[in-house]
């Protein structure tokens, strides 16, 4: 039994070891603006570790549930999902359930959406924040230095829309403003 421990535990960390090497993970500052009775601004740390990215035929196959079913189908749907987790502050973290990678004027952009913290307080009140059920994250990198900044937007609604015969896509804050994510720093690598 004794020599089996030490083998137990270095297969432990070789595993652990080859799943960090395949994850991407970003960290900085948040800034989020208060909004109704709690008008504060706080500042957080923020963890962003993402071991995969949504497919495009899982995509597009997303965008179809929340065309047809709305948000509320679209967050069943991808409460199923885990591409990553994201943590803030010293809050237990959440799993991120859809991540979008692609290049935009040579910069790496980065979509998050996962479900969102909710308050006991909120769950039992029935506040208008239920309604905002998601969490949305924006991030531009320089893919040379790693570094970069974006957006964060703590309580979002999403729906599927047509404008003048367009269809879009729309994320709403719950909040005044969104939060800012300042000082992100990439480590690993992420592919568009």
């Amino acid at each position: 039994m004794k020599r089996l421990i030490p083998f137990i535990l270095t297969l432990i960390f070789a595993v652990s070891a080859f799943a960090q090497r395949d994850a991407a993970t970003f960290t900085g500052t948040a800034l989020i603006y208060g909004s109704g009775f709690n008008t504060r601004t706080a500042t957080r740390t923020f963890t962003l570790r993402l071991t995969s990215q949504t497919s495009e035929s899982e995509t597009a196959r997303l965008i179809g549930v929340l065309q047809d079913g709305g948000q509320d189908a679209l967050l069943k749907e991808v409460g199923k999902q885990k591409v990553g987790t994201f943590s803030l502050g010293g809050q237990v973290s959440r799993d991120v359930n859809a991540v979008h990678v692609a290049t935009v004027d040579g910069k790496t952009r980065i979509r998050a959406v996962f479900e969102r913290w909710l308050g006991f307080g909120e769950l039992r009140g029935g506040y208008r924040s239920v309604d905002y059920p998601f969490s949305y994250i924006e991030i531009f990198v320089d893919p040379r230095t790693g570094k970069g900044e974006g957006t964060f937007i703590p309580a979002a609604q999403i729906r599927y829309r047509n404008r003048d015969g367009e269809n879009q896509i729309e994320i709403e804050d719950f909040g005044t403003f969104p939060g800012k994510l300042m000082g992100v720093q990439m480590r690993g690598r992420m592919e568009s």
